[in-house]
């Protein structure tokens, strides 16, 4: 507190986070959404792993839908009467290397940053 008091003149903490809208993946929400529209059906994965060699931006995928929750894409949802192929001739218990959902671009080219 000493160091604090000495450096700054006050005790007074310093403002914390980022301010809101200014993260990591702020710079790349144009791209972002113009790569859904242009691609239609991506993974999550997909897109992490598209940032990372396209765009060089190194992030978690929690992160990453994060952002695309905050551009208003969400994951693509099957009607509940119509279960995929692959889902009908399944016999046995599901298994767990099955592929997570894929993104879509329903309202990607209407929506803006929160």
């Amino acid at each position: 507190m000493v160091i604090l008091k000495r450096t700054t003149g006050s005790l007074e903490a310093k403002k914390q986070g980022n301010g809101g809208g200014h993260g990591k993946l702020a710079g790349v929400a144009d791209w972002t959404r113009g790569r859904i529209r242009e691609k239609g059906c991506l993974t999550l994965d997909e897109l992490v792993v598209e940032l990372r060699e396209v765009q060089g931006v190194e992030a978690h995928r929690v992160l990453v839908w994060r952002h695309l929750r905050s551009l208003g894409l969400t994951h693509k949802k099957r009607p509940a009467g119509r279960p995929a192929e692959a889902a009908r001739r399944r016999t046995g218990p599901p298994d767990m290397d099955r592929s997570p959902p894929a993104l879509h671009a329903q309202h990607a080219d209407k929506v803006g940053i929160h």
